[in-house]
């Protein structure tokens, strides 16, 4: 099998919006500065970047410091001498998930890697930087993994570690407990270079954000990979006037955000976060805890916010802002525009989603920083092992066919099981009964061309008739033939699991266990930065 580009509008689910960045559609171009294609504007962009020498030198020490904790490798210490120097950055960026969270975790950062040595061979010197969004505080889309048994069904690992309620996810400290979710990994990963390294990374003591950041410092080390804690207090300190302007232009960021909301709904698109006249952009961190600041306008008395059951007044929250910066955190859609004040970002690499958040965040950024970041889709893919290339082939599937989930691809494969004499049976009825039917409609034109549509609903019910027998026939197949099942459901749990791309569904340390750390490489050659949609890559161990 040879890699292959599966256009997403194939694929359930892709929204209209990400579907039409992809193919270019003129309906996008309103909501996105730049076309879908890094290849067509990156030196251009890069031309436009302008960033202060000051806050370079500030955010160098930061990353220095922070590379150097998580066992950088010299590559990577290089590269932040090259931002210091001068280098502008691609960014990519994800929640610190237990383990390094799904595959498509490790090709997010891939994509940093290979967009940015694309931008130096095109005369644009380029570094790939990785944002830790260890401010996130929803631990329970982070707490587990899943991983494929021998069975190839799906067992999901978690750890029960846990903080304060809506604690910073990236400074939950791990207990005793990781051990265990670390011994139930291994069990099923067996003895590996990366089982050792989760042995050896996720112990008591050790963070979400530390523990995934020295494991992305291990598994990128040969490609320079700039990872960042974007929690950190310094860095905070840096963005504070982007917090304080959050705040003081709440009113004016709402307004514009809900008018890109009706926009977009009025192109026939969705808004990915849902903004209320009670909005801002940023939460505060108290007592452990992430809360969101609210807004209340009271007539005449200008505005009011709220953290939690507290009430301040804009000079107020101002001046906490200026004085303890790092208690503060922006939201998902101020954190783009936060990236790229502390970077001179070329392009920030995204999910479906994040290319969403990019479509209502440019007005945020224009209000802001007076330009807008363009977006681009980060790399995807399905690793598509021998032996499921080899099932596909020899049931003639193609892809496509794990889409309508797994009783359906069973059902299919038990029909093009079936013994071939009644194969041969059901085709020749299905024939037999299309002629016969042509030739009724014909005599019935000739009689009265009105029982013309009768005929054709009448065929209609009888081919579903045959079909409904087929089904049938192929479903006592299953009850006999063991090995079919076990074949659909090793397909559709590896490739499709869950209905869903592999990429989001299973942990990329399963991928990294099956053909080593050496996987990484094969992608990094492998994978194609010209397509836009999903590839299938193959692997074999």
């Amino acid at each position: 099998m040879k890699a292959q580009c599966l256009p997403f509008s194939q694929i359930p689910h892709t929204s209209a919006l990400f579907s039409d960045f992809l193919s270019g559609n003129p309906k996008v171009r309103q909501f996105y500065p730049r076309s879908a294609r890094f290849s067509e504007w990156f030196r251009d962009a890069a031309a436009n970047l302008k960033y202060d020498d000051a806050r370079r030198n500030r955010v160098a020490d930061i990353l220095e410091r922070q590379n150097k904790s998580w066992g950088a490798s010299s590559q990577t210490l290089v590269n932040i001498a090259r931002f210091r120097a001068g280098a502008c950055v691609f960014i990519t960026g994800q929640q610190v998930g237990l383990f390094g969270g799904p595959l498509f975790t490790i090709l997010k950062a891939l994509t940093a890697i290979k967009f940015a040595d694309e931008a130096c061979r095109g005369g644009v010197d380029c570094v790939p930087v990785f944002w830790l969004a260890s401010e996130d505080h929803d631990l329970a889309e982070v707490n587990h993994i899943s991983l494929p048994n021998a069975d190839f069904s799906l067992q999901q690992i978690s750890t029960s570690t846990h903080g304060a309620a809506n604690a910073q996810v990236g400074k939950i400290a791990f207990g005793p407990e990781i051990t265990t979710a670390v011994e139930q990994a291994a069990q099923v990963l067996g003895d590996s270079e990366i089982t050792s390294a989760l042995r050896e990374i996720y112990r008591p003591g050790e963070t979400f954000a530390g523990a995934f950041a020295r494991l992305f410092a291990r598994l990128f080390a040969g490609y320079g990979l700039v990872l960042l804690d974007g929690s950190d207090a310094e860095l905070r300190a840096i963005a504070q006037p982007i917090f304080q302007a959050a705040i003081e232009r709440a009113a004016e960021l709402d307004e514009t955000l809900l008018a890109r909301g009706k926009a977009l709904e009025s192109a026939g698109y969705h808004q990915q976060v849902k903004i209320t006249q009670s909005s801002t952009l940023l939460f505060a961190i108290q007592n452990g805890e992430r809360l969101p600041i609210h807004r209340k306008v009271n007539n005449g008395a200008g505005p009011e916010f709220s953290i939690g059951q507290e009430k301040l007044t804009l000079n107020q929250l101002q001046q906490r802002i200026a004085g303890a910066p790092e208690n503060f955190s922006p939201n998902v859609l101020l954190r783009p525009v936060v990236q790229d004040y502390l970077f001179p970002t070329l392009s920030y690499a995204g999910g479906p989603a994040e290319v969403a958040y990019f479509a209502q965040v440019a007005v945020v950024y224009e209000r802001l920083l007076g330009k807008v970041t363009p977006v681009v889709s980060r790399l995807s893919a399905s690793l598509v092992p021998d032996k499921s290339n080899a099932l596909l082939e020899k049931y003639n599937l193609v892809f496509s066919n794990l889409f309508e989930g797994a009783n359906a691809l069973r059902e299919y494969v038990a029909a093009r099981a079936l013994p071939a004499d009644l194969r041969q049976a059901f085709e020749n009825a299905s024939k037999d009964v299309e002629r016969s039917l042509a030739e009724i409609r014909t005599a019935l034109e000739k009689l009265d061309k009105t029982l013309v549509a009768a005929s054709q609903t009448s065929a209609s019910k009888i081919h579903h008739q045959i079909n409904r027998l087929r089904g049938k026939a192929a479903r006592a197949e299953l009850l006999r033939n063991e090995i079919i099942d076990r074949h659909t459901r090793m397909l559709s749990n590896t490739l499709y699991p869950n209905k869903t791309l592999q990429e989001r569904e299973i942990a990329a340390v399963y991928f990294l266990a099956r053909y080593g750390l050496g996987l990484v490489q094969h992608l990094h050659e492998t994978l194609r930065s010209d397509c836009l949609d999903h590839q299938l890559i193959p692997v074999s161990t």
